[in-house]
Order: structure tokens, then C-alpha cells, then sequence
């Protein structure tokens, strides 16, 4: 059976994705893929004949996900990031699907993705050099450990904040400074960059009287991210997520 593609929401990665698509001879409808022009006035028109559909990450792109399922051809395979709170629903309704979060290469490849931007981002913020800058990057995950290794092959002075003692003790082995999450109330003072990849509050009021007027804060967690609406409110702060589809639409 000959694919045929439907490509929804998304940024600029969708973008390309649909050219590509296109350009190698596969039918591929849009709806609201950023700079592309929808296929059809409605999701329905979008989706007809379509045996594959192709969602963002997190799935749906703006679009309600029970919607897209409602206007899906039967049969057709559902690819998305993030479709765990919609499994049983998908299952019950006998629908293949793709998950992207479960894709660990494909993680580690956005992960990667995700630090150079970041690394970009710092570069471009902060207000002195990046060598000799006091940087506290909050989690130790995939996102972490890339970005940790490119800020200290660059001369930044990293601190890792973690919860676990196993990240903590990984983060000592490869020469980074340590401190546990949640026990520097007045720690901020010292840094030149906050770096966020935690989904949960970590930066809180209690920390705000101690963050530097010019110290750049960069969220790249999901929501609902680190940073309290007090701490987003500073200047310094930047809301940098799906850095990606923003820095690296083709990769």
C-alpha cells in the first residue's frame, strides 16, 4: 500500500518535513504547518486519504488531539510525541501509533540539538565571556549532560543541581561543581546563567532577592518549567523551548 502522508501542526521542522515528503514524490497534505498553506478548508479534508499522520511533539501542534482522531482515516498510523496520556484511548479504538518520546536515538538527537542552541543562546546573552562565566544548570538528564560537557569544553564554570544522589555523583566524576536541588535559597548570587531543564518549579521567590539584575535565565524545560512568574518577570529571562524546530528545522 502506497503511503500517503498528512502532516499537522508543529513549527519548522513540519516545514521541511512536508518538502521533503513532496519533493520524494509522496502525497502529503498540511494543516497549520507553520508557512505552509492548509490542503483543505477543514482537519477532515486535511486527513482524507491520508494513511499516515504526522504530529509534533508534543502531539497535536494546536490542534485537539480527539479531534484528529475523529477525522482519521481507518487504519491509518498515528505518529506524535508525547501520546502516553492518550495510549488507552488509541488502543481502544484499535489505532497504530509512533511514539517519538519512546524513541531514546531520537531523544538524544533533539537533546543534542537542543544544548547547541542553548550554547547559542548563552553566547549571545550573557554580558561577558563565556569562559570563566558561573553557570547553574538545573537537571542532569539528556539536555544536561550535553549542554554541561559544550559549556565546560568552552570554559564556564558549571554547577549541576540535581535531586539524585547518582546524578550528583556523575556530575563530581566529570569535574563539574555540585549542589543538591532545593538547598541554595541564596545561591543564585553567584552566577552569571541559570539554565533550566526541569519541568517542576525550581526557581521560586525565595531565590529571587539573590538573582542578579544581569544574570541571563534560560528555560528550555516543558511546561510548566522552573521558573515562577516572578523569575520570568526579570530581564534577564528567556523562554526557549523547542529550540530545535527553531535553530535546526532539518536536522
Amino acid at each position: 500500500m502506497k503511503r500517503s502522508f498528512a502532516v499537522i501542526g508543529g513549527d519548522l521542522r513540519q516545514r521541511c518535513l512536508l518538502r521533503q515528503l513532496r519533493g520524494l514524490g509522496f502525497p502529503a497534505s498540511a494543516y497549520r504547518v507553520p508557512d505552509a498553506e492548509d490542503s483543505a478548508p477543514d482537519l477532515s479534508g486535511c486527513l482524507r486519504g491520508a494513511n499516515v499522520l504526522i504530529l509534533p511533539m508534543p502531539a497535536g501542534g494546536g490542534v485537539p488531539l480527539a479531534n484528529i482522531l475523529d477525522a482519521a482515516e481507518p487504519g491509518a498510523l498515528i505518529c506524535g510525541g508525547m501520546l502516553a496520556p492518550a495510549e488507552a484511548l488509541l488502543q481502544a479504538r484499535g489505532i497504530s501509533f509512533y511514539d517519538y518520546a519512546k524513541d531514546e536515538a531520537l531523544l538524544l538527537q533533539n537533546a543534542e540539538l537542543t544544548a547547541e542552541a542553548a550554547l547559542a543562546l548563552l553566547l549571545e546573552r550573557l554580558p561577558g565571556p563565556l569562559a570563566g562565566s558561573r553557570i547553574l544548570l538545573c537537571g542532569f538528564g539528556r539536555i544536561g549532560k550535553l549542554l554541561a560537557r559544550k559549556l565546560k569544553a568552552l570554559g564556564a564554570d558549571v554547577t549541576v543541581s540535581a535531586r539524585k544522589a547518582q546524578a550528583l555523583e556523575l556530575a563530581r566524576i566529570l569535574g563539574y561543581r555540585r549542589v543538591t536541588a532545593g538547598s541554595w535559597a541564596d545561591a543564585p548570587a553567584q552566577y552569571d546563567g541559570i539554565v533550566n531543564t526541569v519541568p517542576a518549579p525550581i526557581i521560586g521567590p525565595a531565590q529571587l532577592p539573590c538573582i542578579r539584575r544581569d544574570c541571563v535565565l534560560l528555560e528550555l524545560a516543558s511546561l510548566p518549567g522552573g521558573f515562577c512568574a516572578e523569575a520570568q518577570a526579570l530581564p534577564g529571562f528567556c523562554a526557549a523551548r523547542g529550540l530545535p524546530g527553531k535553530y535546526a528545522p532539518e536536522a
